[in-house]
């Protein structure tokens, strides 16, 4: 098991806009799917949109937050240059939102939006990797920071070149590098990223130490490997080569179920909290997400493919990054607010700082939403998505609501 240290955890006012932007742009693009029909293709600029305000301003921002507390906190080293997350945070929201609007409804507004994102990228990939040069450690998660952050710099640098092509500003061939872009991003730095931090954050709260890692470390080069390989065979289309690869990472993801599988097993904190439960229906998801890629691959089925980006986006990347954020808050916020008070007063316990009734239902009516939106996906049923996206956003309202109640949980006396 991982020992975690307070002493290099940076300020939490430089983190909390992290957390919250993300909390209201995951809100905003539940919302965003009631204008988007069931049939439209995943290569339409909605699409598009809603994927990168889902993407950059939740997925992203949540992690580039947590990463900013974790790393150092993980690996016992203090930031290289901590103050440029002042400026990471605002040129990467401005940027997503710019960009957004770009894909929705001012092509012309991509190129500002991708050089906001790219500045972001720049300045978060620097100060990562002069942080990561202090430590000696070579521990998977470390690995993982570092291949994850390179795969982004990658896939940043072509979305750029592609924004520059969609608003017309240069010649670039976008049907080339765009699948090289999503494999770089979805698979390359975000599942990279979740498979590294989520060999920190599993053990630390489930309570499992002693255990064989070898499937996580297997998955994980398989993984880089396939991406790489993926990568270069989509640029000289050589379509059968690109599909091994493609088959190879479902395998690798299998290996990491399995990994989970281990950890679940062998855990000593059995209690099955509203914590669990996300992680539960996330990785159910990552397998359901691997089954319709299966048949996506064997049926050359669009329909298959959209199912599998739902429950990969929506029930493994949504889920796991709720989980977390209802873990990880609770314990920033009692630090900052509540430990110099320790012995002084009576301090909350940190299950205490969570409103019980909304998360349950946020968990509850996300679930349900998700389902219902899949089948509806399956069935290409436009009323059956549409009901289950009001279910989710019903469900991402009350997790914005929560998130909102812990960041502005306080010590009795300044309650007043």
């Amino acid at each position: 098991m991982f020992n975690i240290s307070s002493d290099y955890a940076p300020p939490f006012k430089m983190i909390e806009p992290f957390f919250k932007f993300g909390s209201i742009a995951f809100l905003i693009s539940i919302i965003s799917l009631l204008f988007i029909d069931v049939n439209t293709p995943l290569f339409d600029l909605k699409v598009v949109g809603w994927a990168h305000l889902f993407l950059l301003g939740f997925v992203m921002i949540v992690i580039f937050g947590a990463m900013a507390q974790l790393i150092p906190v993980a690996l016992e080293i203090g930031h290289y240059k901590v103050k440029l997350f002042y400026y990471i945070f605002p040129t990467l929201a401005i940027g997503t939102i710019t960009m957004v609007i770009g894909f929705w409804f001012k092509p012309f507004l991509l190129p500002f939006g991708g050089f906001l994102v790219l500045v972001s990228m720049i300045l978060f990939l620097y100060e990562t990797f002069m942080t990561l040069k202090a430590t000696t450690a070579n521990s998977l998660t470390v690995k993982s920071v570092k291949f994850g952050n390179i795969f982004l710099t990658i896939a940043i640098f072509i979305g750029f070149l592609m924004a520059l092509a969609l608003s017309g500003v240069i010649p670039f061939d976008v049907s080339r590098f765009l699948p090289i872009h999503i494999i770089l991003v979805l698979v390359g730095y975000v599942t990279v990223t979740i498979i590294g931090m989520s060999m920190i954050l599993l053990p630390m709260f489930g309570l499992a130490h002693g255990y064989d890692d070898s499937d996580v470390h297997r998955a994980f080069w398989i993984i880089v490997a396939s991406v790489i390989a993926f990568s270069i065979f989509q640029y000289f289309d050589f379509s059968t080569l690109k599909l091994i690869t493609v088959i190879l990472i479902f395998g690798a993801v299998g290996l990491y179920l399995r990994q989970m599988i281990t950890l679940y097993n062998i855990r000593a904190r059995k209690i099955h909290d509203i914590w669990y439960k996300h992680i539960y229906i996330a990785f159910i998801s990552l397998a359901l997400s691997v089954v319709f890629g299966v048949f996506w691959v064997l049926l050359k089925s669009d329909i298959a493919l959209k199912v599998m980006m739902w429950f990969l986006l929506i029930g493994f990347f949504a889920f796991i990054i709720n989980a977390h954020l209802i873990k990880i808050i609770p314990f920033l916020v009692w630090f900052e607010r509540f430990s110099p008070l320790v012995g002084k007063q009576k301090v909350p316990m940190l299950h205490e700082m969570l409103p019980d009734k909304d998360v349950n239902f946020s968990f509850w009516a996300s679930l349900a939403g998700l389902l219902i939106s899949g089948f509806g996906l399956l069935i290409e049923s436009d009323t059956l998505f549409k009901g289950g996206v009001v279910l989710l956003a019903f469900g991402a309202f009350l997790m914005f609501q929560t998130v909102l109640f812990i960041l502005n949980f306080k010590p009795e006396s300044e309650d007043v």
